[in-house]
């Protein structure tokens, strides 16, 4: 089994590194900005050591599980320091602004960038929330570079499931973005204005599934969420638009008494999510 590096031991890192322990990786290498976790990783054997730069030219497999920019960083100024063809993975939610300069700086320094990002998560975030189920029956998304080699592809599929997930998508970056505006971006601006009502300041003993179900996400970290949310802005904004525009016309039926029109937008919703299902 490869060696594997982990930059970033929050809840995404920590649960890679468990995963990865669980399933038989025999060198496990850890890196985070905050000494305190990478201590806490060592003794309670999450990871095997520390990744410094030493450690980093040894690794076969990185995955890096920071923010956008800091990923981008990351990768700039280790560039050098990377093992000849070694693999290496982001786990951020956009791809656009990770992608393209690590593409760039991967082709000249003699290892492989491919964008990803897992379909999984909570949340909570940290170390002490991270699990090594974590991935059971999740998606990883690939991003490759345009024509990037199929063995590398392959190798990084490879290496996903090997740590857990159980489907891979490939998609390129501009498509990744776009539909993650919809999957996960506009789900968490909807369930963080949704929740700013004052009527849920009084929703104990009125309430159930569905409002659970709907405010689960506006638990959120602001820091993490507003750089997402910046970096895919483009494709945010044509969501949100869209729902603005859905949501009057519900609310034009409710003023104007229009049953009928309301019967046919809440079919429409209903039929909607039953394609969406198939």
């Amino acid at each position: 089994m490869c060696s594997l590096g982990i930059v970033g031991l929050g809840l995404i890192g920590g649960s890679l590194a468990k995963s990865a322990r669980k399933h038989g990786y025999d060198k496990i290498y850890g890196f985070d900005i905050d000494n305190s976790v990478v201590e806490y990783a060592t003794l309670c054997g999450i990871i095997d050591a520390p990744l410094n730069n030493e450690k980093l030219s040894e690794c076969d497999v990185v995955m890096i599980s920071l923010y956008p920019d800091a990923t981008v960083e990351y990768v700039s100024e280790h560039r050098n320091m990377f093992k000849k063809d070694a693999l290496v993975i982001d786990c951020a939610g956009v791809k656009r602004s990770v992608c393209t300069p690590c593409f760039e700086i991967s082709e000249k320094c003699g290892f492989h960038f491919v964008g990803g990002h897992p379909m999984a998560g909570t949340q909570y975030s940290g170390i002490k929330n991270s699990k090594d189920t974590m991935f059971h029956n999740a998606c990883f998304v690939l991003v490759p570079r345009h024509m990037e080699d199929v063995n590398v592809i392959s190798k990084a599929r490879e290496t996903v499931i090997s740590l857990g997930f159980s489907r891979v998508s490939v998609m390129t970056p501009e498509r990744h973005d776009e539909l993650i505006a919809f999957t996960s971006q506009l789900a968490h601006v909807v369930s963080n204005a949704y929740v700013k009502s004052p009527s849920a300041l009084s929703h104990k003993g009125i309430s159930a599934g569905s409002y659970k179900d709907l405010t689960r996400v506006a638990y959120l970290n602001e820091d993490m969420w507003t750089q997402l949310f910046m970096d895919n802005r483009d494709n945010l904004m044509n969501e949100i638009k869209r729902i603005i525009d859905s949501l009057s016309e519900y609310y034009n039926a409710l003023e104007n008494s229009d049953s009928d029109a309301l019967k046919n937008l809440l079919r429409e919703g209903k039929e909607a999510k039953e394609a969406c299902e198939k």
